[in-house]
């Protein structure tokens, strides 16, 4: 019976978070409240504070069922051994670009966090988890530029960090720009073209592996 009660707290978990994800992502997250979102689980009010403290703990845990590609991408490839670490970073990154094209819940998760979100002061510690999985991100793929610069003895015309941020922020806004128009360009290609690019302006040279076209 317990274990029973268990499953039904944690089915109604779900669908509340199911709810938030459509909700936000139709008319955005300030717009919507949680008594919106407990109507469209087909729950109560007092269900919701039983899971969550406030909204902005409803919108954590939604982004925590669905990790930012790009983030979680680029950590496994910072943590692989022997491999070229840049190598390593453009698989992580199609994988990620891949994901967006192929997984709708990515795909909503990551729109809701982009392009629906306003950093209120009820919404501060959302704020707070963007930019540690942002600053995380850019920690990983500064330490890969650092390991294949000393690889290939290589001088940096900018400093690790500051190339860091660039393929950080290259990526991240190809992605949003993807999302508005997901017709527009096709987002696996443009973005590995757009990466072997930069990484070119880095003064890497080295023979690409996979169609990039």
């Amino acid at each position: 019976m317990a274990r029973r009660t268990k499953e039904e707290a944690l089915e109604t978990r779900n669908k509340l978070l199911d709810a938030a994800e459509i909700l936000f992502q139709s008319q955005g997250v300030s717009q919507t409240s949680l008594q919106q979102i407990a109507q469209q689980a087909g729950a109560t009010r007092g269900a919701i504070y039983w899971h969550f403290k406030d909204k902005a703990d409803l919108f954590n845990a939604m982004m925590e069922r669905v990790t930012l590609p790009l983030e979680a991408a680029v950590q496994r490839a910072a943590g692989r051994e022997g491999a070229d670490p840049m190598e390593e970073v453009e698989r992580a990154m199609v994988e990620a670009l891949r994901l967006m094209t192929t997984d709708p819940q990515a795909r909503r998760v990551f729109e809701v966090a982009t392009h629906k979100v306003e950093y209120t002061e009820e919404m501060k510690s959302v704020q707070q988890r963007h930019l540690n999985a942002r600053n995380a991100c850019v920690v990983d793929i500064e330490k890969a530029v650092l390991t294949a610069s000393r690889r290939a003895r290589l001088r940096l015309p900018v400093p690790a960090s500051v190339a860091a941020q660039g393929l950080h922020a290259l990526i991240n806004g190809l992605i949003q720009n993807w999302l508005l128009d997901p017709e527009d360009f096709d987002l696996v290609t443009v973005g590995q073209r757009a990466f072997r690019v930069y990484v070119a302006g880095l003064g890497f040279s080295r023979t690409p592996k996979g169609p990039a076209g």
